[in-house]
């Protein structure tokens, strides 16, 4: 059973405990970084991947206290757009735009 002063020097600790985020950004073959912040919040970096500040990422880790959780697939998820599905008029002028495109190369249709 813990003293009082133990007790009080635990609830201290959870209040001070750490959590932050890493994410690995992968830049090919200008190399990697990691981009590590203390400050940005979980919804931070959610709002960074949806406005694509952050792209071709390796991994994202969730550090708290003293356990790491990759947190990748979670982050991807809630990031991800609704997909719209493409309607009869987009469909056609791509297809308009892929004949341009073949013209100027002077390659038949």
């Amino acid at each position: 059973m813990a003293t009082a002063s133990q007790a009080a020097t635990l609830r201290k600790t959870d209040q001070n405990a750490m959590q932050y985020f890493v994410v690995m950004i992968d830049y090919g073959r200008r190399g990697r970084e990691a981009i590590v912040d203390p400050e940005i919040t979980r919804r931070e970096v959610v709002a960074r991947v949806v406005s694509g500040e952050y792209r071709n990422i390796c991994f994202i880790h969730e550090i708290a206290d003293a356990a790491v959780d990759d947190v990748t697939q979670e982050i991807l998820a809630e990031a991800a757009l609704p997909e719209i599905p493409i309607t009869g008029a987009e469909l056609q002028a791509r297809h308009f735009d892929h004949a341009r495109d073949l013209a100027k190369h002077d390659e038949p249709v």
